[in-house]
């Protein structure tokens, strides 16, 4: 079967393909999502921490600035979708207080401070008696560390809920397929796509977002592959609703004996009321397997645990595993390929929540025809292929309202 012309079909509809689909829509595009299981993915697993700062390490420059130019814009992106979607998402700017389990963790803490420091951004260092009054829930082995006013977080579940309105709004038409190839004309031109039952949805521009599962897709494809794998990740949610313990949004990181952890305080749900408590996460090279381990259970506990000895009291609500998108260099593969027709859009490994404000006003330039900023060069797709850039100037608009040119 051949489905109706389409103007853009987006692959994959996690954070980013979700991007795609609105923004495309945004500029009067019509607009076709293949996904046979619509935020699912790696966005559903996510904790939702918006720190630019705190995730800053070492060799990674490129890295560090895309991430801070897309945290300088979230305050105006989350405005932009709470208003169109009529929904909050759970933005906070809460700050971020790192802590140390013993000296060692300190040191390691203090090198990254450093880092941080050097790169000119706000980390201010805390006693361990005032990293208690900013979190009396801490343990007695728990060393002071550093706060970090400019991190935050969302609740990427609701972020997901107020994307799906948009996009319904937009009309946006969701298949609820996996992409199986895709469409060539005799000019090279990537014209369309096939399901997975062999339906083609022939349109003028494919973006492809489909996270890990792009690799697979474009090796098929011999003029365009992408070095994408999946990195399995493991987190837990605890039911924040205990009696006496604080509401409030914050976010507390650390390392314990060298491993890292991250516990994510989100305020209650201004819909259902509920609070909860995100732990995590593990890191592994293996497939999306959606199977949590009793090692991960156990050693994400075991850490939180050491630093928030109270977090026993909470009940466990949910263990939730999913594979990142990686890349060789950490970076996301975002732009045009150099094969008209056809857009890359994945690989943002751990910070597809945080870029996702940077990666809408990335889309917003390439739906206008027009080319992204510096910061976004590192990311380019071409960077691993000899391509040349293609020129279509499929859409006219000229870019989201909420884009700020401040720096």
């Amino acid at each position: 079967m051949r489905h109706p012309h389409r103007d853009v079909v987006v692959i994959g509809y996690g954070i980013v393909g979700a991007l795609a689909c609105w923004r495309a829509a945004a500029a009067g595009q019509t607009v076709t999502c293949l996904d046979p299981e619509p935020g699912t993915g790696a966005t559903y697993a996510a904790a939702g921490m918006l720190a630019a700062v705190t995730e800053a390490d070492f060799g990674e420059p490129d890295l560090l600035r895309l991430n801070l130019h897309s945290a300088r814009r979230w305050p105006d992106f989350a405005a932009a979708i709470e208003r169109t979607a009529g929904t909050g998402i759970g933005y906070h700017r809460c700050g971020v207080l790192t802590v140390g389990y013993e000296r060692a963790d300190h040191d390691q803490l203090q090198r990254l401070a450093q880092l941080q420091q050097h790169s000119g951004l706000a980390v201010t260092p805390v006693t361990t008696e005032e990293a208690r009054a900013r979190e009396p829930m801490l343990g007695p082995r728990g060393i002071g560390g550093y706060w970090v006013p400019a991190d935050g977080q969302v609740d990427p579940r609701r972020l997901m809920q107020a994307l799906k309105i948009i996009t319904d709004d937009h009309g946006v038409r969701v298949v609820r397929r996996s992409a199986a190839q895709l469409m060539d004309d005799h000019d090279g031109r990537v014209v369309g796509v096939v399901d997975e039952i062999g339906d083609e949805h022939p349109v003028d521009r494919v973006v492809v977002a489909a996270g890990y599962a792009s690799g697979p897709l474009l090796a098929a494809h011999p003029r365009f592959q992408v070095p994408v794998r999946p990195v399995k990740g493991e987190l837990i949610r605890l039911d924040g609703g205990l009696p006496g313990w604080s509401p409030e949004s914050r976010i507390i990181r650390g390392f314990v004996q060298q491993r890292p952890i991250y516990v994510v305080f989100r305020a209650a749900d201004d819909r259902t009321g509920g609070q909860e408590v995100v732990i995590g996460a593990t890191s592994q090279e293996w497939a999306d397997d959606r199977q949590v381990t009793a090692g991960a259970v156990f050693a994400l506990l075991r850490d939180a645990r050491a630093l928030l000895p109270g977090i026993d009291e909470f009940a466990i609500k949910e263990t939730t595993t999913r594979a990142r998108p990686a890349t060789p260099d950490n970076l996301p593969i975002l732009g045009r390929s150099g094969i008209p027709g056809l857009v890359i859009a994945t690989g943002h490994y751990r910070n597809g929540i945080l870029l996702a404000a940077a990666t809408a006003e990335a889309l917003d330039l390439i739906f206008a025809g027009r080319e992204l900023p510096d910061v976004w060069k590192p990311a380019d797709p071409r960077r691993f292929h000899d391509q040349p850039s293609d020129h279509d100037q499929l859409g006219k608009s000229e870019g989201a309202p909420w884009v700020t040119t401040s720096r």
